[in-house]
């Protein structure tokens, strides 16, 4: 469940500093109300700037980092974990649920405000805004639980809506694209906003994000169609506006909307390997001042993030443990170590550059840069292990560690940040994932990409990575897949951040199948571990060893949870609605399998 942690951002600041001005004349403390308070542009701006603390923040890291995916190695019960293997079970509140309609509430009401506003020009960009944060929180809500009641004006306490019954996701997210139509038309582009106001939504950023929900919502009418829908009778929201007819639709704008995007010069790749050691899929999530990476680089370096939570060690830090719990529950399975291609673009049960598993450091040999970046100790960030330094004896160690988002750590024995007190932004959308989504929507819409939309999109992000270009010969030559190509990049690029994984899998309808597999750690059978008691002690794990496919055949590997007790059904698609809101009204039906 969500805790709700209310911080204040400096824009929150001037809030109510500025209400104190203005109001200390007009109206007692006690008898301020939102009446008094909308009839000020600085209002609107003020009210506005308050819904960026409704975004996702460090304290949601559990379900924005993917815990509980095919792509973690922890075993530890947490809430995702659960999620992840089918156990999870309608619950009486749903902190995720309540929070995203209180912040409507509040952006429904700035925006009646506003119809009645005399200087509609002066107040247009904050309107435009909280269009973009209303129809971020409703495609989070669709994206949680399907169709879901739709509300676009503030209710009185007796209101009749208060009893209504579920909008289809068709409706809600027909709803998100007006929302967002208008956030494009009256938001600043990126070049335009002033550097002390950088990280407010952009006319890109809300591009950005339109394009993401129709990638998403094509792919899931064209994998999941209406079967997580219910008959919206005796359970679920239904599907009510429907039409396949948008998925072509819904494909090509998005792929347009990621084109403008790239073609405005505005924002760049964050890549500075020559200046890290090949490490830049690192620094680039844990960067704050110059102090935080070994390159002197500070945030103003980074022109890759388009839209994020933004932090600042003076105003507003992590205040949860983040480099800890990264550390700790976002170590990676067997899964997404071996999906790591080789340094000629092969996979590794391909390619002849790959070392195989018998020491530590040989699977790490001639790999894409992004599995050094990602996976090596961060007090030792980048260098091989020895096998002396990963013995495996259980305590949720199955021989692979996460330095993705964790604070900075470079051969010393205290951390950049100590963890709560860490300050990096976190992305929400960046350049790296409309590279991959465009070159996703022309995949679904066109079943191939052409070598120069490659070029100028996927080969992009391999670049960073160490990777060579793909092209159609290429892949032939091969036997390799680009729509297989475009989900392995989705998998690594994007990494524990934003829910991505669980979405994605859901979106290609492709979760049971992914998340009942068993989860895999280390291999055993054939390396320096397998019969060495100094190394290797079998008893400290839970489950007996497996055997599964490698980048060299079958073999014995650690397991962190075995597919015996993993029951992930279509059913888990959607999660439940909170018993305390179906309670309070009867026409709330739940979703399918609850």
């Amino acid at each position: 469940m969500k805790k709700i942690i209310y911080i204040l951002l400096p824009c929150v600041m001037v809030l109510f500093a500025s209400c104190a001005d203005e109001f200390i004349d007009l109206t007692p403390p006690a008898a301020i109300t939102d009446a008094v308070f909308y009839n000020e542009a600085e209002h609107f701006e003020q009210g506005s700037n308050r819904f960026y603390t409704d975004l996702l923040g460090w304290g949601d890291q559990g379900i924005y980092a993917d815990h509980g995916s095919d792509l973690v190695g922890y075993v530890e019960d947490s809430d995702m974990q659960i999620y992840g293997r089918g156990d999870t079970q309608p619950d009486e509140n749903d902190g995720y649920y309540s929070s995203a309609y209180v912040a409507i509430r509040d952006m429904n009401l700035l925006l009646q405000r506003a119809e009645t506003y005399e200087g509609e020009e002066s107040i247009a960009e904050y309107v435009a805004a909280t269009k973009f944060h209303r129809a971020w929180q409703y495609f989070f809500l669709v994206q949680r639980f399907g169709g879901v009641t739709l509300v676009t004006e503030p209710l009185a306490a007796d209101s009749e809506q208060l009893f209504a019954p579920r909008n289809s996701r068709y409706e809600v997210v027909a709803q998100i694209l007006t929302d967002l139509d208008d956030a494009i038309a009256g938001l600043p582009n990126e070049a335009n906003i002033a550097s002390e106001d950088k990280g407010k939504i952009s006319r890109e950023a809300a591009m950005g994000f339109k394009a993401e929900v129709l990638l998403h919502e094509a792919t899931w009418m064209k994998y999941v169609g209406t079967t997580t829908d219910g008959d919206g009778t005796s359970s679920g929201a239904g599907s009510a506006g429907n039409d396949p007819s948008n998925i072509n639709a819904y494909l090509q704008e998005a792929a347009t909307l990621c084109k403008s995007i790239m073609d405005s010069g505005t924002f760049e790749l964050w890549d500075y390997n020559d200046d890290l050691d090949d490490l830049s899929s690192n620094f680039l999530f844990n960067l704050e001042d110059s102090g935080s990476n070994p390159a002197g680089l500070d945030k103003a370096s980074n022109k890759e993030f388009i839209f994020y939570a933004k932090y600042d060690f003076t105003f507003r830090q992590a205040s949860t443990l983040l480099s800890h719990v990264y550390e700790g529950r976002v170590k990676p399975s067997r899964k997404i170590i071996d999906m790591f291609l080789c340094t000629d673009g092969l996979p590794i049960d391909q390619s002849p550059l790959f070392q195989g598993y018998f020491n530590k450091a040989d699977e790490f040999l001639n790999r894409d840069y992004r599995m050094r970046a990602y996976f090596t100790y961060h007090r030792n960030l980048g260098e091989l292990p020895e096998n002396e330094d990963e013995v495996l004896n259980g305590t949720n160690n199955f021989g692979y560690r996460n330095s993705k988002f964790m604070s900075w750590l470079w051969g010393t024995d205290e951390a950049y940040r100590a963890t709560t007190t860490e300050a990096y932004d976190m992305p929400l959308l960046r350049l790296a994932e409309v590279y991959l989504m465009y070159a996703e929507a022309l995949y679904e819409l066109n079943g191939s990409l052409t070598d120069v939309e490659m070029n100028e999109s996927i080969n992009l992000v391999k670049d960073r990575a160490g990777l060579p270009p793909i092209s159609n010969t290429f892949l032939a030559t091969n036997g390799m897949d680009i729509g297989a190509e475009i989900r392995r990049e989705r998998a690594i690029e994007l990494y524990a951040e934003g829910a991505t994984r669980f979405n994605d899998l859901k979106r290609w309808g492709i979760a049971e199948q992914e998340l009942n597999q068993t989860i895999f750690g280390a291999v055993i059978e054939g390396t320096a571990y397998d019969g060495n008691p100094d190394l290797y002690d079998p008893s400290g794990y839970g489950f007996p060893e497996e055997t599964t496919t490698t980048g060299v055949g079958d073999r014995r590997c650690l397991v962190v949870y075995p597919s015996s007790l993993r029951n992930f059904t279509r059913e888990d698609y959607l999660f439940p609605l909170p018993t305390a809101q179906t309670g309070l009204n009867e026409n709330l039906l739940q979703n399918p399998g609850y």
